[in-house]
């Protein structure tokens, strides 16, 4: 292969994803730099649900696209927590107690549930910890800190000194009766004395000191930006100083913040007009909803549904398959119904055409695939670079496993004694395998989901469906170990209907009965394999 060809399957590889096409982006923005700065954060005002999610998962993509194009990439996670606490969310505990916190920064509002040092904190870890799950581990920058270390006194003073410009950049994009009336500042302050933001500006020195009153408690004083622990700067402007400040090359944002006239068009021009820099590469995301569950999901609202929620229907790889197969500005829904199934089905698709084991269509198809599948993965090495598995994993279809768990009611171990895999491959499937057993016991629909009868338990059935499932047990479940596949023990089971006169759809529904109590249930040639002669045969011995 000649070097121009080489060259060419580099590129169509590192553009068959849309987080290469960004990384490429940022790379030709931006120049080539020695370390590129790739940005996410969250207010952690209530539970980070799913949708807070997309965003850390979509800049996480495009960091390690960088990453396996050789370059040294900062992944920043900002805690938004010197944020005020505006509303307590519904799905929160002790409500009356978290009211009389409303208007004090997030970060000393207390943890309701007395686990960690603060409300903030508490949401924290939460997210913290789970993370690494998904193969995710950025540098977590906490902004209360950083304000109550005065870290950012310089980005304070830089916005007074540009305070009227501030206020022409914001009053451009709003129509006149939204535009800034009487006295506004660019900064707000945390009364030192009761800790609210009620407070009201009254000057500044034109240096460090800037004084300020508080209408609940009364507490006036003048305070040093360079020591003040309490003084910060309004969100619009906050988002711009810290570009500046961190040297953010890229941070994607919600379609709500990149609409005409929102907070990243305001952010663009404070960035390069008042603080001297470029605002960072950025593309839209859309919202997520949830199969089921109309609106928008919301913190504030408690109408929220989390990471830890998802990991418990979907892998670690299928939770990023969800996100690295779908562009960050389409909108989708995650599904606990059926469709689950479907999903499950379409990942292994793309894991079999990643490993070569099922043909893709055509060439940009494979690239396509295997970069989705790539992504997908939780692993990467020392540099951050993906990595994919040293060999394919165990597939067992998601429907089957399913089964196979109710079969074993509820005991995954016993599910997985007769699959054959290796030690390699046995923990991921055990993933799945908890998975697919918490779908099937909380998650599908009443239909799905079966108890096998115990021995000596007889269904009401007629005669004629009596002498058929005597036949199906003595023709086809007294030797069933000799059947290699699904299609020779359907053909038996039809054999078995035919030969006492039963059509095939009287004998299936007259087997469910006896085996589930229902009419339908699973695959009966498959469903018999996977139940095993010795229990199927302590079923219908009653029979």
């Amino acid at each position: 292969m000649d070097n121009s060809t080489q060259q060419h399957n580099r590129l169509f590889r590192t553009t068959a994803h849309w987080a290469d096409e960004t990384a490429l982006r940022i790379i030709r923005e931006k120049g080539e730099k020695e370390l590129y700065t790739c940005a996410s954060g969250i207010t952690p005002s209530g539970t980070v649900h799913i949708g807070n999610f997309r965003e850390i998962m979509s800049v996480d993509l495009v960091v390690r696209a960088l990453r396996d194009l050789g370059r040294k990439v900062r992944f920043i996670y900002s805690w938004d927590d010197y944020d005020v606490f505006r509303k307590v969310p519904l799905n929160m505990p002790k409500q009356d107690e978290l009211e009389k916190y409303l208007r004090f920064p997030i970060t000393m509002v207390p943890d309701p549930w007395e686990r960690d040092e603060s409300y903030a904190r508490h949401h924290e870890i939460d997210v913290e910890s789970v993370l690494p799950i998904v193969g995710i581990t950025p540098e977590f920058l906490y902004q209360s800190k950083r304000y109550r270390s005065s870290m950012y006194a310089r980005g304070m003073r830089k916005a007074l000194e540009h305070k009227e410009e501030l206020k022409t950049i914001l009053d451009k994009f709003r129509d006149e009766d939204h535009k800034i009336q009487g006295e506004w500042w660019p900064v707000s302050v945390f009364c030192g004395k009761c800790n609210r933001d009620d407070t009201d500006i009254d000057g500044w020195d034109g240096e460090w000191g800037l004084s300020y009153h508080c209408n609940s408690c009364g507490h006036s004083e003048t305070t040093n930006l360079q020591t003040s622990k309490g003084v910060k700067l309004g969100w619009r402007i906050d988002w711009p100083m810290r570009w500046d400040f961190e040297d953010v090359d890229f941070e994607p944002a919600g379609k709500d913040h990149h609409s005409q006239g929102g907070s990243f068009d305001t952010g663009r021009h404070i960035c390069k007009d008042v603080y001297n820099h470029e605002a960072p590469v950025s593309f839209r995301y859309d919202f997520i909803g949830i199969k089921g569950s109309a609106g928008k999901m919301s913190s504030s609202r408690g109408k929220v549904v989390d990471l830890r929620d998802i990991l418990r229907v979907y892998t670690p790889e299928l939770v990023r398959y969800l996100f690295a197969g779908t562009r960050p500005n389409t909108e989708f829904t995650i599904s606990f119904d059926l469709d689950v199934i479907k999903i499950y089905e379409d990942y292994d698709k793309t894991e079999r055409i990643a490993w070569k084991l099922e043909p893709a269509k055509d060439e940009a198809t494979y690239q396509r695939e295997k970069r989705i599948y790539e992504f997908s993965q939780t692993t990467v090495d020392d540099e951050g670079k993906t990595l994919m598995p040293s060999n394919p994993p165990c597939q067992i279809p998601f429907r089957h496993l399913c089964n196979l768990i109710q079969i074993a009611d509820g005991d995954i171990e016993q599910a997985l004694a007769n699959i054959s895999c290796s030690d390699e491959q046995l923990p991921a499937l055990r993933v799945r395998a908890a998975c697919a057993k918490y779908w099937a016991e909380e998650c599908a629909p009443d239909e799905f989901r079966f108890h096998l009868c115990n021995a000596g338990e007889k269904a009401a059935l007629s005669e004629e469906e009596t002498a058929g499932l005597q036949a199906l047990r003595d023709q086809v479940v007294a030797g069933i170990e000799k059947f290699n596949d699904d299609k020779s023990c359907a053909e038996a089971i039809y054999q078995a209907a035919a030969s006492t006169g039963l059509e095939g759809k009287t004998l299936f529904r007259a087997s469910y009965q006896a085996l589930i109590g229902k009419d339908q249930g699973p695959r009966l040639a498959n469903f018999l394999r996977s139940i095993g002669k010795e229990r199927l045969m302590d079923i219908l011995a009653v029979y």
